[in-house]
């Protein structure tokens, strides 16, 4: 990557977010069909969609920036060790439990990290026709219904938090001790990276992930918070980084300003 694309990310995301409508027009096809599931490796499911997207995403990158290196979660098991300097972060297709539940919450993630850390993020999702976008330096941005708005994070209302949850992936009891002696007002959940949206978008104060993600599942929705003024920490304050070995994040709090 060069060092001027690096110093001004914000350039990339109209050509990034015609990326993603692309990989999210093949995502509709399958979505539209009797589609099959099977597991990987690890147990997670899996479908044609993820491929189909994947396929458009890595292609349409090289095109894009033939220097950077990609890291893909489909392509990831191949690889526990991430490159050094920047690198592509990409999910083609996160939400995959969404996806075959047809509720609509899912997302295609692409982000950009430099010095480990999230500067540009592309979260759509297709079947709401809703994108989300930011990078550092340039804020950030949502695009629903044809029109294109910025959006910020918000400072808590003195009622209380907003706090977004998992829909599927959620576990009840750490959240209420997690949030026990806090003010809340009341709580949403979505599926995918929606969540990190809900915080940018001021919709909702603090995003809590109390269970196991990986790199390519946060990075975009990370990079897109911190453009709206909003930041992702562990559960010792410490700004969430990428390129860890094998890729594993720690438990995290996604806040919006206060």
């Amino acid at each position: 990557m060069s060092q001027a694309t690096s110093a001004a990310p914000g350039g990339l995301l109209d050509p990034l977010a015609s990326l993603a409508r692309a990989a999210g027009e093949a995502i509709l096809e399958v979505y539209r069909t009797d589609f099959a599931v099977r597991d990987k490796a690890d147990g997670s499911p899996v479908t044609e969609a993820d491929a189909r997207a994947e396929a458009i995403i890595l292609a349409g990158l090289h095109e894009l920036d033939r220097q950077t290196p990609i890291v893909s979660e489909e392509a990831a098991a191949a690889r526990d060790t991430p490159p050094a300097g920047s690198f592509w972060l990409v999910d083609p297709l996160d939400g995959t439990k969404e996806f075959i539940a047809r509720n609509g919450e899912f997302t295609v993630n692409i982000a950009l990290i430099h010095d480990h850390q999230p500067v540009l993020g592309i979260v759509l999702a297709p079947a709401l026709g809703r994108l989300y976008a930011g990078a550092a330096g340039a804020g950030a941005f949502v695009e629903d219904g044809g029109t294109r708005r910025p959006i910020a994070c918000r400072r808590a209302p003195p009622r209380g938090l907003t706090v977004a949850s998992s829909r599927s992936h959620g576990d009840p009891a750490a959240l209420a001790a997690f949030l026990r002696g806090r003010a809340v007002a009341r709580t949403l959940t979505a599926g995918s990276s929606l969540k990190f949206c809900l915080v940018a978008a001021g919709e909702a104060d603090l995003y809590p992930r109390l269970g196991r993600t990986m790199e390519w599942d946060t990075a975009a929705g990370d990079a897109i918070v911190r453009a709206a003024g909003g930041s992702v920490v562990d559960l010792a304050g410490h700004v969430l980084t990428y390129g860890k070995p094998g890729f594993e994040n720690p438990h995290f709090v996604a806040r919006g300003t206060g």
